[in-house]
């Protein structure tokens, strides 16, 4: 399939740029995929449409503050670090670090986005922030190698707890196409964000309140919970003219056995599976594919999920089948882009591009803190 074939003119004014008071005002869009029905409503509506036996699948990644504004220790040269990944695994677990003069007791290695990269080749410095005594900065970055698409494998050093040093100095990772500041770091956080480690927020996920989803449990609707780190890769532009051509960046996910039994009890039981975001689907077709996969010729196998940690590239396009979800609440996403894909593969090319035209006559919100769409 072509690029262009997932192209939909948006206007500008129509990219969100802050997220609303209250999360669950956002609008929804839901999409009735058997007869193509579009109805317009609020978020705070969802539970019109979910039944008891249902299970939501969410997505507690945590975003870190994984935006660093630093100085080239050599020439004080403003540099800017974007955390992508914990890079343990590249490197060995026996290399001595170099005595290089950097102090810091502790030491983390990340594969990150660099800016401007040309200049910052294995073995430059750059220093973060400064002790409140006055001395030796905060964290410290020795640029180790670089590695695909330009990115480079770093290593910091510092004093005390990486997490609270991160929220000390670190920014949210706003997309590029928000250019206003976040007043407030926890409205790009859903409100059952626990595992630390992603790059970018699960959008899908910011609608909802706590009261929310307790109202939700109370009605006999399971939530099962999963964790997918979401990487800046998801969000990268496609380059290749032939979709099938692209490759997806990976990333880290663990579904727990909890989860698992959860999900395989309501498919089992003939409830609905319904994803939040692309992240939460991305993880379960990931799993189910995995499993199916393992199965022997002429095995049959009960469960579709089975506890599963490690990492997913998977692309998922239109002629995907899928083998978890029946439902999906996602945001309106950037055209071309392999979220729009994904949306694609659940429904229809034409018939999302037909939504998201009428989205656009209705003045929808888009993107991160725009408003949400449920096609069930």
């Amino acid at each position: 399939m072509d690029l262009h074939d997932f192209y939909y003119d948006l206007p500008e004014e129509l990219i969100a740029q802050d997220p609303l008071e209250k999360r669950s005002d956002s609008r929804m869009m839901v999409v009735h995929r058997d007869s193509g029905e579009i109805e317009h409503r609020h978020f705070s509506d969802l539970l019109d449409y979910l039944k008891c036996g249902d299970c939501l699948v969410i997505n507690d990644t945590k975003v870190i503050p994984a935006r660093l504004l630093g100085m080239k220790k050599d020439t004080g040269a403003a540099v800017e670090v974007l955390l992508l990944k914990d890079a343990s695994d590249k490197v060995q677990q026996s290399e001595e670090i170099a005595d290089n003069g950097i102090n810091g007791e502790n030491t983390r290695v990340w594969e990150c986005l660099v800016k401007p990269g040309k200049k910052m080749k294995p073995g430059a410095v750059v220093c973060f922030g400064q002790s409140e005594e006055g001395g030796e900065p905060l964290l410290t970055a020795e640029v180790l190698s670089v590695v695909d698409d330009g990115n480079r494998i770093i290593r910091f050093y510092y004093n005390g707890i990486w997490e609270e040093i991160l929220d000390k100095l670190g920014e949210m990772p706003l997309p590029p196409y928000i250019t206003h500041k976040l007043q407030d770091k926890n409205r790009y956080q859903t409100v059952y964000a626990k595992n630390s480690g992603s790059a970018a927020a699960p959008t899908a996920g910011l609608h909802f309140t706590e009261e929310m989803l307790k109202d939700i449990e109370a009605n006999g609707v399971k939530i099962a919970r999963l964790t997918l780190h979401v990487g800046l890769g998801t969000f990268r532009p496609v380059k290749v003219e032939k979709i099938e051509e692209h490759h997806m960046h990976s990333e880290y996910f663990e579904l727990s056995e909890e989860a698992a039994k959860v999900i395989n009890e309501t498919k089992a039981a003939g409830g609905r599976v319904i994803a939040v975001g692309t992240t939460s689907t991305r993880t379960l077709e990931t799993v189910a594919s995995r499993l199916e996969a393992e199965r022997t010729e002429g095995e049959t196998e009960e469960n579709v999920v089975r506890a599963m940690s490690g990492w997913t590239d998977i692309f998922i396009y239109p002629g995907y089948r899928f083998k978890v979800i029946d439902g999906l609440i996602t945001n309106f996403h950037l055209p071309e882009s392999t979220l729009i894909m994904l949306v694609s593969a659940f429904y229809n090319r034409e018939g999302v591009l037909a939504a998201y035209e009428e989205a656009v006559r209705e003045r929808y919100r888009f993107f991160s803190f725009g408003d949400a769409s449920f096609w069930l």
